[in-house]
């Protein structure tokens, strides 16, 4: 089996999420798209340079050189890493970018409501992302 060749900084208690990394897994064949879950106990998002409620909001991904992205371009790496970056090339085109780009900024913050309309729900509640005023009072 070859290295990965990017990986997934995933919510693994987001009932959406799973479902698309179950999805990833099973095309991952070669193991060039690594998987880790934010959520699982010991993880330390300091090693990536951030904090747990950054990763929280929006999906990250990291190369094996460290350089890490984040949003709709985490999904056209993870893609591509599962051969099907043909896919997802259409969301990096210049207006599609745009649109697609700001769809998943409108999603992210609503991906737990999407998934409750969908019979999909998040039991521990640590899927959520804390509102700003709980930041703001715990500072």
């Amino acid at each position: 089996m070859r290295e990965w060749r990017f990986k997934l900084l995933y919510d693994g208690e987001c009932p959406l999420c799973l479902r698309e990394v179950r999805f990833l897994n099973k095309l991952n064949r070669h193991g060039l798209l690594a998987f880790e879950d934010i959520t699982a106990p010991g993880f330390d998002p300091q090693i990536y340079g951030t904090t747990r409620e950054e990763l929280m909001g929006v999906i990250h991904g990291v190369f094996p050189d460290g350089r890490m992205v984040k949003k709709m371009e985490v999904f056209r790496e993870a893609y591509r890493a599962v051969g099907l970056g043909w896919l997802l090339a259409p969301t990096g085109w210049p207006v599609l970018r745009w649109l697609t780009d700001r769809g998943y900024e409108w999603f992210a913050p609503n991906r737990i409501r999407i998934g409750r309309m969908f019979g999909r729900k998040c039991d521990s509640g640590s899927c959520v992302k804390p509102p700003a005023e709980a930041k703001e009072k715990s500072a």
